[in-house]
């Protein structure tokens, strides 16, 4: 054991290091939050008992050099979702936690909050929300001393990590499943327009995907941007109903207008999924606990956040290099699709 070691209590950085693992390891090891193989748990718990680990007294040693917090910004503006937010933010304090960590939540749209945070050492690390295509916060985190990590995927990461669910990839998923049951006309009912003007990454790789899907495959479409209420729905539905193409499915991806959709529907004289079929892009509980189940691709956002959590310590203890990291989609089929009668 070396000298610093002997003298000071060890951290969990210090285990993963003798073990040779991640500090995400050392932590399910201790946690029993997932499986872990047998040379691996016996790795870990050799180099426990070699430095006289406990999680108690390595807190206090970390005390005088970390602050055992980390930041988690999140904008709070009018175009997001904050039910779908708040999941993010609970899978990133409920990891932090099985790393002995705080979480300081940062709700201002500038990078003010960010320098200040950082330059009196409040936090030891930086998760950054709602991510825009060219997000002049990411030039000021590039500059930092702290490990920060991206939950989204701007154009250019400037050398951060970033992890995020492909939505890009989500969007296809759900145009091949509407293909397969033989629709040749779909429409996207998509993220508020202030979402698509700021080029938050979300609204426009979704988007995106559905556009290049709807091509690849010559199936008719058209898209719109859609605030979150009856009214604006309406008006939506009406323009994708009224226009020259035979829309015979939705695909949507704004959570706020599931709740209302159906009535809006109903209103037409349309019915889910005799009249028309209706896959979502979405948190899997948002999408399950509709009376009739929306077929969704699901949104995953406590991998998510718990990714983000363990990229971060992962640079804080051992030094990673930047990683980018997408999540793949994955589709339940609902009650909300069907075959073209």
């Amino acid at each position: 054991m070396d000298n610093r070691r002997a003298s000071t209590a060890a951290t969990i950085n210090d285990v993963a290091r003798e073990a040779g693992v991640s500090t995400s390891t050392v932590s399910y090891v201790m946690s029993g939050k997932r499986t872990i193989s047998k040379e691996t748990r016996e790795t870990v718990e050799a180099a426990m008992r070699k430095l006289r680990y406990s999680p108690r007294s390595s807190a206090r040693a970390l005390a005088s050099s970390r602050s055992n917090v980390l930041g988690l910004v999140v904008p709070l503006r009018a175009d997001v979702n904050v039910g779908v937010v708040m999941q993010f933010v609970t899978a990133v304090v409920t990891t932090a936690r099985t790393f002995n960590q705080d979480v300081l939540l940062l709700t201002q749209d500038d990078a003010g909050s960010i320098e200040r945070v950082t330059s009196q050492s409040m936090v030891d690390g930086l998760l950054m929300m709602d991510i825009e295509a060219r997000d002049p916060r990411i030039p000021v985190l590039a500059k930092l001393q702290k490990p920060a990590v991206l939950i989204g995927m701007p154009d250019d990461p400037r050398g951060l990590s970033c992890v995020d669910f492909d939505f890009a990839a989500a969007s296809r998923t759900a145009v091949r499943h509407l293909a397969d049951l033989g629709h040749r006309g779909i429409a996207f009912i998509g993220s508020p327009p202030a979402s698509l003007r700021r080029h938050a990454t979300y609204a426009d790789r979704a988007l995106q995907g559905f556009q290049d899907a709807c091509r690849a495959a010559e199936i008719a479409h058209v898209a719109e941007a859609c605030e979150a209420n009856s009214r604006d729905l309406g008006k939506a539905l009406d323009r994708v109903f009224s226009g020259p193409e035979s829309i015979t499915a939705l695909l949507v991806h704004n959570e706020g207008l599931l709740p209302m959709l159906r009535e809006n529907l109903g209103v037409r004289g349309l019915s889910i999924p005799e009249d028309i079929s209706v896959a979502v892009i979405a948190p899997a509980d948002v999408a399950m606990a509709a009376a009739h189940p929306w077929t969704a691709v699901s949104i995953p956002a406590m991998d998510i956040g718990r990714a983000a959590v363990e990229m971060v310590m992962d640079r804080l203890s051992l030094d990673k290099p930047a990683e980018l990291r997408l999540i793949a989609p994955t589709l339940a089929e609902g009650e909300t699709t069907a075959p073209v009668v």
